[in-house]
């Protein structure tokens, strides 16, 4: 696949692109993750899936530009800010209509796929409650005990067809309180994903929340370009 770097209204993008890609697949990173997307692309093309294009964005602000609302630190000093609706229509309003005019997305053709690891996985969920535009969503990590997640959830309904969500075995076991809810909850949002959407799972895998992620990111979009190729 050829890969190009682009400036988007100021923000670095890395873009992925194929010939007759049936999805796009959307995903904020961070300095770290861009240094490992080469190996996350292969790591998807393995699973031999459907042909797709990645476009990745950069986030310089973890913590403001992925949070949906303000929180006090969890670690740290740095608090949460509430950047996610700022983040969210960037990729509407300025990244997709750019790739479209450059001929890399067609609404009408490709389907879009959001995912996201850590708090990007958290933001990729409650995108899809923002909503219908990405018909699949992959949570990896997803920061699910964020503050006021469950709450909110539970009176939302996700416009996704599809969820993969994933935790790492040992993320639970930690010794911060609010970070060790982290299991109990994303059993919850499974569950409520079963209810909402046509498919979702869950997904563990071994080790702590620092372990693999752009294989565990590479699990989810394989999964999610899967189950809803079989449902076209």
């Amino acid at each position: 696949m050829n890969a190009r770097e682009l400036l988007i209204s100021g923000r670095r993008c890395r873009l992925y692109a194929t010939d007759a890609a049936e999805f796009l697949l959307v995903q904020p990173v961070d300095r770290q993750e861009l240094a490992t997307l080469d190996d996350e692309v292969a790591a998807i093309r393995a699973f031999r899936v459907a042909p797709f294009g990645l476009a990745a964005f950069e986030i310089a602000d973890w913590q403001h530009e992925l949070s949906p609302w303000a929180a006090p630190p969890v670690f740290g000093k740095v608090p949460f800010g509430d950047g996610a609706e700022q983040t969210l229509a960037f990729v509407v309003e300025q990244l997709l209509p750019h790739l479209s005019d450059a001929g890399f997305y067609s609404a009408e053709r490709m389907s879009l796929l959001l995912g996201g690891y850590s708090l990007a996985g958290l933001f990729a969920l409650w995108a899809a409650y923002q909503t219908d535009l990405f018909c699949g969503i992959a949570a990896a990590s997803p920061s699910v005990w964020f503050p006021g997640w469950t709450d909110y959830a539970a009176t939302r309904c996700s416009q996704a067809e599809a969820v993969y969500l994933s935790l790492g075995d040992r993320e639970e076991h930690t010794r911060n309180p609010l970070m060790r809810q982290v299991g109990d909850a994303i059993r919850w949002q499974h569950q409520l994903m079963e209810q909402q959407t046509r498919s979702t799972t869950l997904e563990w895998n071994a080790g702590n929340h620092f372990v693999d992620a752009e294989k565990r990111m590479a699990r989810g979009f394989a999964w999610l370009i899967g189950t809803l190729r079989k449902k076209r």
